[in-house]
C-alpha cells in the first residue's frame, strides 16, 4: 500500500475542499437550524461527481476508487458533517446497494439519475424495534400476482422524506428468519408510501432523517432486487463498504474540528500570548493530530482493501469506523475545551462539531456492535 497520495487525489482533495469552503460553508448554520437539505446543492455535487462517486461512468458516474470516496466525504465533514451524511447515505448504501445486486435493468434505470442529481437516494432498514437486531424486522412484502405488497414502517431513514429512490428491506418469508428478507428498490410517489415524522434531531440536522410508512404499497414483482431471501446478506455487503464512509466521515469532522480548535488557539490571548503556546494546549492539539492521522490510516487502509477487491473487509472496515468514531468525539471535545465558553456558543464551528459528531459511534452500527463484529472476525462465532 502506497501511502503517498498521486497528483490526481492531491487534485480531487483541492477540488472537493474549495467547493466546501465557497459553497457550503457560509451557510452551514443557516441549513443547521433550518434543519434543511438544500435542494439547489444537488447539481453543484453531481457536477463534481460526488453523487455517483463510485459509479461506473456507463451508468453516468464519476468511476472512482474506495479511497477517493473517503477523500470526498472527509473533505466534505471537514466543513459540514451533515451534507457528508446525506452524500455518504446517499453513495454508500442506497446506490452502492443497487450496484451490488440490482438487475442490469434497474441499473440502467434508477442508477443514472441518482448519479446526475434529479433526486437523492434513500436505504429503509431500521426500525422502532429493529435498530442492531436487523433481522428483528416487522415490515412485511407479500406476493400478490405480478405485484408485491409492502405494509410496516421504517425508522431513522436518511432522506426519509425526500428521497426519490428507495432501497427498502422487507420479510417475504418470516420462517426462514434472516434467510426471509428481501430487497426492493421504490420510487418516490408510489401510492401507498409516505413519508412520517421527521425527527428533530441533536445534530446532523440539515440531512433529513425521517419515518417511512408503507400502508398496503404495491410495487411490481421487478422491484425485488437480487433474489428474494438474499435481502438480509445484501445489507451485511452494503454495511461492509458503508461503514468506511462513515469512518472518513468522522475523519473529516475531526479534521474540521482541530482545524478550528488550532485557529482559535493561535488567535485567543491570553497571559499576554497566544493559548497555543500554553503547555495544556500544545499537548491536546499533539494528541489530536496524532489521533486524527491514525484514523485516516486505518480508514484509508479499510479502502485500500475494498479497492484491491479483498475477499473480506469486515474487521477492516469495522475498526476503521469504531477508531475513527470514537477518535472524532474525543477531538470534538477538546475542540470545545479548547474554545472554552466560546466553544459553547453557535457563534463557533466548534459547537456543531460537539452536536454531529456523536451520530458516528451510532449510525451503521453502534461502538458496541463493531466490537462484537471485529471479534467474531478475530476468533470466529
Amino acid at each position: 500500500m502506497n501511502l503517498r497520495p498521486t497528483a490526481e487525489e492531491e487534485l480531487l482533495r483541492r477540488t472537493v475542499r474549495e467547493f466546501a469552503e465557497a459553497e457550503i460553508r457560509p451557510h452551514v448554520m443557516t441549513w443547521d437550524e433550518a434543519q434543511h437539505f438544500p435542494d439547489e446543492l444537488l447539481p453543484k455535487l453531481a457536477t463534481l461527481g460526488l453523487l455517483g462517486i463510485q459509479v461506473p461512468e456507463r451508468y453516468g458516474g464519476a468511476g472512482m476508487s474506495a479511497l477517493d470516496y473517503c477523500i470526498c466525504l472527509e473533505e466534505l465533514a471537514r466543513v459540514d458533517p451533515s451534507v457528508a451524511l446525506s452524500v455518504a447515505a446517499h453513495n454508500g448504501l442506497s446506490v452502492a446497494h443497487l450496484m451490488l445486486a440490482g438487475s442490469e435493468p434497474q441499473k440502467q434505470r434508477y442508477v443514472p439519475p441518482l448519479a446526475r442529481g434529479d433526486h437523492l437516494g434513500a436505504w429503509a432498514l431500521t426500525e422502532a424495534g429493529s435498530g442492531s437486531d436487523a433481522a428483528a424486522m416487522r415490515t412485511t412484502a407479500r406476493r400478490d400476482g405480478r405485484q408485491w405488497i409492502l405494509s410496516g414502517s421504517k425508522q431513522f431513514i436518511t432522506h426519509g422524506a425526500i428521497g426519490g429512490t428507495i432501497v427498502a428491506m422487507a420479510v417475504t418469508d418470516r420462517r426462514l428468519g434472516r434467510k426471509g428478507i428481501s430487497a426492493f428498490v421504490i420510487e418516490r410517489g408510489t401510492p401507498g408510501m409516505r413519508a412520517g415524522k421527521k425527527e428533530n434531531k441533536l445534530g446532523m440536522r440539515a440531512s433529513d432523517t425521517s419515518e417511512l410508512v408503507f400502508e398496503d404499497c404495491r410495487i411490481p414483482a421487478e422491484a425485488l432486487v437480487g433474489a428474494e431471501g438474499e435481502g438480509f446478506i445484501q445489507t451485511m455487503q452494503v454495511l461492509d463498504a458503508g461503514r468506511i464512509g462513515i469512518a472518513a466521515l468522522a475523519v473529516g469532522l475531526a479534521q474540521g474540528a482541530y482545524d478550528a480548535a488550532r485557529s482559535y488557539a493561535l488567535d485567543r490571548r491570553q497571559f499576554g500570548q497566544p493559548i497555543a503556546y500554553f503547555q495544556a494546549i500544545r499537548w491536546k492539539l499533539a494528541n489530536m493530530a496524532t489521533s486524527i492521522e491514525a484514523a485516516r490510516l486505518l480508514t484509508y487502509r479499510a479502502a485500500w482493501l475494498r479497492d484491491q477487491r479483498a475477499d473480506r473487509i469486515t474487521a477492516a472496515s469495522s475498526m476503521a469506523k469504531l477508531y475513527a468514531s470514537e477518535i472524532a468525539v474525543r477531538a470534538a471535545e477538546e475542540g470545545v475545551q479548547i474554545h472554552g465558553g466560546y466553544g459553547f456558543i453557535k457563534d463557533y464551528a466548534a459547537e456543531k462539531y460537539f452536536r454531529d459528531v456523536k451520530l458516528c459511534t451510532i449510525g451503521e452500527g453502534t461502538s458496541e456492535i463493531q466490537r462484537l463484529v471485529i471479534a467474531r472476525e478475530l476468533l470466529g462465532r
